[in-house]
């Protein structure tokens, strides 16, 4: 049903944009419509987590298996809630000038009527997410003007 991929080029390193997306808790900080975020579990290279969404009358929480493949990739694995499905990933290639973010999202609600309400803004609402994420980058890790090369990873 709904699908949206979107590939940019943003100024940080692959690690702090990993860090970024991978600190769930943190998502109702920033993120339009997460309304709610728990960490159930967590390890090193995986999380389970609770995200409660709202979008004008409607109220959801749904639960997701989260492998983080440190620095380069992030899979979100739906478990439960109100989708038929939702497939998501985060992909992170360092380029010169920044890193490549690929971002993937496809999904469906058992609702009807939640598909129906999400479908006419889906396109919006996801580009929405993805620019709060560029937002939150830049409110943790400054702005970065053209030509400003990133730091570099430190050393393991």
């Amino acid at each position: 049903m709904p699908t949206h991929a979107e590939k940019r080029v943003l100024r940080y390193t692959p690690e702090e944009l990993f860090d970024l997306v991978a600190d769930v808790q943190r998502y109702p900080e920033f993120l339009p419509w997460c309304v709610g975020a728990r960490v159930l579990s967590r390890t090193e290279t995986e999380l389970v987590a609770d995200l409660t969404i709202g979008f004008k009358i409607f109220r959801e929480t749904f639960r997701s298996h989260v492998v983080l493949e440190r620095p380069h990739q992030v899979h979100v694995r739906y478990l439960n809630g109100p989708f038929r499905y939702l497939n998501n990933h985060w992909r992170f290639t360092a380029v010169d000038g920044g890193t490549e973010v690929d971002f993937f999202v496809d999904f469906e609600f058992r609702s009807r009527i939640l598909q129906a309400a999400i479908g006419v803004v889906f396109n919006e609402a996801v580009r929405l997410m993805v620019r709060a994420f560029e937002r939150r980058a830049m409110l943790l890790y400054g702005r970065r003007p053209p030509g400003v090369p990133t730091p570099a990873p430190a050393p393991s």
